[in-house]
């Protein structure tokens, strides 16, 4: 049973996601910490630095924004969009100059450090369909592995879609009838024509100024749009307004999901000691191993130990079943603490490459659980297993 559970004081919002009784995703709103991820801005660009192939863009926040090339030229892929280009032949000043407008969507929210990280790439997402402009293809939800509905999915969006108008296929779109494909898209497009004419509108005003254009949707919005159409059997509340809200949008969306105001809810399935156990920085496996997680600004690295257990065979059997069961847990946590970037994962060392093949497989399996977008690209010659992860923020499925 998959539950979402709303809990609501004067500091925060907490969105919990339960699969019978278990917290598998947790996010938090906070009022005074507000994330302007997915947002459309008009900035105005104040500075072109030709070295570094780059600008800082004012979009109106305490600190300016900062965009690369590969974030303004059109995506040359559908699969690994600009990673492969070679940004040398390109000339950002062919592109900006300072002063000008421009149409900007926020990627990546700033920190203390680092302003916000911006792209002239809009995505707009929908139930079904994430609305990409200006872009030329259409990509799958890899989730969606059936080779004919895939086909039978890129088929509808290319008989709706606009010309010089991308789509990504959402992994809620599988089984849905043509007819709802094409009104989920007429909806985003039509969003899309109004951000359009907003942005239009505002380059008109002699006294230009940066301005928000379009409010990405909170995280529980985001979280209703990815689970109304993903089994999600009940939601449970603890706010009035929110309870209202959640209502109108249900019925909106010709939904019937249960609804229920809770009191206490963070003491339903012992949810407080769940949420209590995030912030150990080290994890015991069942057979008495353990791995640890530590983040640091440029990646999350996990390690693996056989703690506790000395196996019964030899000790390429002993690495192998501390890290299978650490796979498992691995899977888990990534989704549950929200791991976002580059994962580093230090597992025992096995001598059989046949054993690495399987613990592979094996995270491939158990990543499939995951709402959000992961790529494996294996061991390095380090023996250290490297794979990405997008947060659950991010709109792209």
């Amino acid at each position: 049973m998959q539950e979402l559970l709303v809990s609501t004081n004067a500091e925060e919002t907490k969105i919990l996601l339960v699969e019978n009784g278990k917290l598998v995703e947790k996010y938090e709103e906070k009022p005074e910490k507000e994330k302007i991820e997915g947002n459309i801005y008009l900035g105005i660009v104040e500075n072109v630095l030709p070295g570094m192939q780059s600008a800082f863009v004012n979009i109106g926040q305490e600190k300016n924004t900062f965009i690369h090339i590969r974030d303004i030229i059109p995506k040359a892929s559908d699969e690994t969009g600009n990673k492969n280009e070679k940004f040398s032949k390109y000339n950002i000043k062919d592109y900006l100059k300072q002063g000008m407008p421009i149409l900007v969507q926020v990627r990546k929210d700033s920190t203390s450090i680092k302003g916000a990280r911006i792209s002239t790439h809009l995505s707009l997402p929908g139930r079904f369909i994430v609305l990409m402009p200006s872009q030329n293809f259409i990509t799958i939800s890899q989730k969606i592995d059936n080779k004919n509905e895939r086909e039978r999915l890129k088929s509808i969006a290319q008989k709706h879609l606009p010309e010089g108008y991308g789509a990504i296929i959402r992994t809620s779109a599988e089984g849905k009838t043509d007819e709802e494909i094409k009104v989920d898209l007429n909806k985003i497009i039509e969003k899309y024509k109004r951000v359009e004419q907003e942005y239009n509108n505002a380059k008109q005003n002699k006294n230009l100024k940066p301005k928000l254009i379009y409010k990405s949707e909170s995280i529980l919005e985001r979280m209703l749009t990815d689970l109304i159409d993903q089994g999600l059997n009940r939601i449970c509340v603890d706010d009035e307004k929110i309870y209202t809200e959640i209502l109108n949008r249900l019925k909106e969306e010709n939904k019937k999901i249960e609804v229920c105001a809770v009191k206490n809810i963070l003491e339903m399935y012992d949810i407080e000691k769940q949420l209590e156990q995030l912030k150990n920085r080290k994890i015991w496996l069942r057979c008495g191993g353990f791995i640890t997680i530590d983040k640091t600004e440029a990646l999350t690295a996990i390690d693996v130990n056989s703690g506790k257990y000395i196996g019964k065979q030899d000790l390429e059997h002993t690495s192998f079943v501390v890290n299978k069961e650490a796979t498992i847990e691995i899977a888990k946590q990534l989704r549950l603490r929200d791991i976002g970037g580059i994962i580093i994962i230090d597992y025992i060392d096995m001598q059989e490459k046949e054993n690495e093949e399987k613990i592979i497989d094996l995270l491939r399996e158990n990543l499939k659980k995951d709402r959000s977008k992961t790529q494996i690209v294996g061991f390095s010659k380090l023996n250290l297993l490297e794979m990405t992860r997008k947060h659950m923020c991010s709109n792209d499925d």
